[in-house]
């Protein structure tokens, strides 16, 4: 009988913990640097947009015009006032804190996954002609993303703060549905889908690492 060497248990594994199933981010002050700086850029931007005489808002998306496609790119970062601003302030704090619980890498491609989905469906749904600008896309696609996670990867945690999420935050699914006219309900609806998307390639991705990290065991012959 010949026994061939076990492949190594990954770290996570053998410490019990899987990075996909986490909670909080595994490292909060990094986390929160990177949300925090995340929010000071919006500030930034809008900072600049008020004090030159630019309107920096006319980079944002123009539904159904070529020339406005770019506008997928720059749109999270505009706002139309700091009204518009300050309400998104809080949900992006918290909703991309915690959507950095399977570490900045990951986050950063559930972002970009929902920064351009977003944007399209933006750009193809809206009213011709219109502008739309706001971090509000971004922001429903991670608190959808944070919804489904734990439905995905099976995580009892995960789901309980979804829970919580949706008992706090429940009044804004209202903007996934038509309404104000000065709102963008398609950029809500969008970012929401997105962030579902995100979690589902996220999850695939896990579960296909983890299939390649489990291997083959002992083998006799």
């Amino acid at each position: 009988m010949t026994t061939l060497p076990s492949q190594p248990v990954p770290a996570s594994e053998s410490s019990g913990t899987d990075p996909a199933k986490r909670v909080l981010p595994s490292n909060p002050t990094a986390a929160a640097i990177v949300a925090l700086a995340f929010t000071v850029l919006l500030y930034l931007v809008e900072l600049v947009d008020v004090v030159l005489p630019a309107d920096l808002d006319q980079g944002g998306i123009l539904a159904r015009d070529v020339s406005g496609l770019d506008g997928v790119l720059w749109a999270p970062l505009l706002h139309s006032g700091w009204g518009h601003l300050f309400s998104n302030t809080v949900p992006v704090l918290v909703f991309a804190f915690l959507a950095m619980a399977a570490g900045i890498g990951r986050w950063v491609l559930v972002t970009a996954i929902i920064w351009v989905l977003s944007g399209l469906g933006v750009w193809l749904i809206a009213p011709s002609g219109t502008v739309t600008v706001g971090a509000s896309g971004v922001a429903f696609g991670w608190l959808a993303f944070l919804l489904v996670r734990g439905i995905f990867n099976r995580a009892v945690g995960q789901i309980l703060v979804a829970v919580l999420l949706l008992g706090i935050w429940s009044g804004m699914l209202w903007g996934l549905l038509p309404g104000d006219p000065n709102v963008s309900w398609q950029g809500h609806l969008f970012g929401a889908l997105s962030g579902i998307f995100a979690a589902w390639v996220v999850a695939r991705m896990d579960r296909s690492r983890a299939r390649k990290a489990t291997g083959p065991g002992n083998l006799a012959g």
